[in-house]
């Protein structure tokens, strides 16, 4: 019974975990899952109520701190098109027979 409420727990963290794109966002997904997964392992290894909390705790505090450093970069700012790919000014082979090139025309 402690196993079962343990998964359940840890697929509500699973399904929230889609949430969000600002650090505190993602801090708080990220405790969410990692509260709940923490929650279920200390159930299942210790089987007491302090394991499953001490698991829980730990599993929150660590899962903020990944969700709020691990943030995808910002989206270019709008009419931003990246430079394109240098010209290449001399061909080569390498090794198997595959052209590469070995200059570029400077800009």
């Amino acid at each position: 019974m402690k196993m079962r409420n343990g998964l359940s727990i840890a697929m509500l963290g699973l399904v929230l975990s889609g949430c969000g794109y600002t650090p505190e966002q993602r801090a708080t997904s990220g405790a969410a899952i990692g509260g709940a997964t923490g929650l279920a392992l200390g159930a299942a290894a210790g089987g007491s109520p302090g394991a499953a909390l001490a698991g829980g705790v730990l599993g929150a505090a660590t899962g903020a701190i990944v969700g709020a450093n691990t943030r995808p970069p910002p989206p270019p700012p709008p009419g931003y098109y990246p430079p394109p790919p240098p010209r290449c000014a001399h061909w080569g082979y390498d090794v198997y027979g595959r052209p590469i090139c070995v200059a570029y025309y400077g800009y």
